[in-house]
């Protein structure tokens, strides 16, 4: 081997349009030495702290320099060894003591052949490659858990809000009973009825609260931390938009890290075969050293060499087991783009079905469902219509107006389950 010097330093891939803005934001950065987050909370700043904190992408990143320092260790030549050695003493007559002994220091240095050296650190430095891979769909992870779990923390703020509203709307009907009831126009039982859909309106708004509260500290999980200090999420929940062609968005997986690994792992698979076969070519172990003979008061220079002969193993079973896992390789390739393009399309038709739902609801559902609302209520009020109905026409209301929070929940989860893939904004492909 020469005295070459060879790459133990990953090649990291370049960072996806998706997280471009945050491509120097890694674990350990100066955000992550600040103080828990106060305040109002929005997605980029959750992403800040989750790619600044989150104890598991740090995982990912120490594995990377792990492997570095495996390439590091890989690349070092063998040491050296020293022998001593003394024949011909504490023997008997003319060997009594040292009069007769030898005495020979020497030293021996393993020489690899076959650039087994350069293969090594090849196969070690690619496990280093292929380890930022992994760290950069670590962070695509991170982006999918973030976006879900803020999106929860601002559906549920929204229901509060709601349950808030449906909260006024039983309190002022329950009052608006209460005259009638005082006018003698209705039962007292009305009143009753209208109390308990009080009390259970306030009873699911207290369990909101408690919801809340849970996904609050998921969110703040994603940064590690385990009490959330922030005040409040801001957001906007209603932004949505049209798909483009499922066709434009397949070719995009090609640059997703679960895809563009496998390039480096090919790789890795060849230097490993590489590796295998410089096996086979025998490592000499040379030395040379001085010797002193007592008996003569003569001293000598002593030369050898030392070579394994390959009279039974040649490393057959590991080259085979090397092409094997070459062969393994493109399989498995295969099974992930097959896996990935299959859940684009899954995805694809789920966003397709939330879009159409969120615009069904907004264009026709929500509006009939409030006109509704608004001429029974003014009918009750007339004598036209019983409280049922009434009742009836505001769960409708608040249920339409719920489902539709829940929509946008799976339509926003799902646009960053799918970004995840292609690995850039969605909204900006037309």
């Amino acid at each position: 081997s020469s005295c070459a010097s060879y790459r133990t330093i990953a090649v990291r891939p370049g960072s996806q349009p998706l997280g471009k803005e945050f491509a120097k934001l890694e674990p350990g950065s100066e955000s992550s030495t600040e103080s828990e987050f106060k305040g109002t909370l929005s997605l980029r700043d959750a992403l800040s702290l989750a790619l600044t904190r989150n104890p598991g992408l740090a995982v990912f990143s120490y594995e990377m320099r792990i492997q570095e320092a495996n390439a590091l260790q890989a690349s070092l030549f063998p040491n050296p060894e020293l022998d001593a050695e003394v024949e011909n003493f504490a023997g008997s007559s003319s060997l009594n003591g040292f009069q007769g002994s030898e005495f020979t220091l020497s030293v021996g240095q393993l020489i690899e052949l076959g650039g087994k050296r350069q293969k090594r650190t090849q196969v070690a430095v690619l496990g280093a490659d292929l380890a930022a891979w992994d760290y950069e769909a670590a962070k695509l992870n991170i982006f999918v858990d973030v976006v879900t779990m803020f999106t929860e923390v601002l559906v549920v703020q929204q229901r509060i809000n709601l349950q808030n509203e449906l909260v006024n709307v039983a309190e002022a009907f329950l009052q608006t009973i209460q005259q009638r009831v005082k006018a003698g126009r209705v039962s007292p039982a009305e009143a009753i009825r209208a109390k308990v859909v009080l009390s259970t309106t306030k009873i699911d708004l207290e369990r909101l609260y408690k919801e809340l509260q849970s996904a609050r500290k998921r969110l703040a999980a994603t940064w590690g931390s385990i009490e959330p200090q922030f005040d409040s999420a801001i957001g906007n929940l209603d932004t949505v938009f049209s798909l483009p062609a499922l066709e434009q968005l397949y070719p995009l997986i090609s640059k997703n890290p679960d895809i563009g690994r496998w390039a480096v792992e090919m790789q890795q698979r060849d230097a490993e075969l590489a590796l295998e076969k410089a096996q086979r070519i025998p490592d000499p172990v040379i030395g040379g050293g001085y010797r002193r003979l007592n008996e003569s008061g003569d001293n000598a220079i002593v030369m050898g060499i030392s070579l394994p002969l390959l009279f039974f193993d040649r490393n057959k079973g590991n080259i085979q087991a090397a092409e094997y896992r070459k062969l393994q390789v493109a399989q498995q390739k295969r099974a992930v783009e097959i896996v990935l393009n299959t859940r684009l399309a899954e995805i694809y038709n789920t966003l397709s079905a939330s879009y159409n739902e969120i615009t069904t609801l907004r264009k026709n559902v929500i509006p009939e469902a409030k006109n509704a609302f608004d001429l029974i209520n003014k009918g009750y009020l007339m004598g036209k219509f019983g409280f049922l109905e009434v009742l009836d026409t505001q769960r409708t209301l608040f249920e339409v107006r719920s489902q539709h929070l829940n929509v946008l929940k799976e339509y926003h989860q799902d646009v960053a389950k799918m970004e995840r893939l292609i690995g850039q904004k969605l909204s900006d492909i037309r």
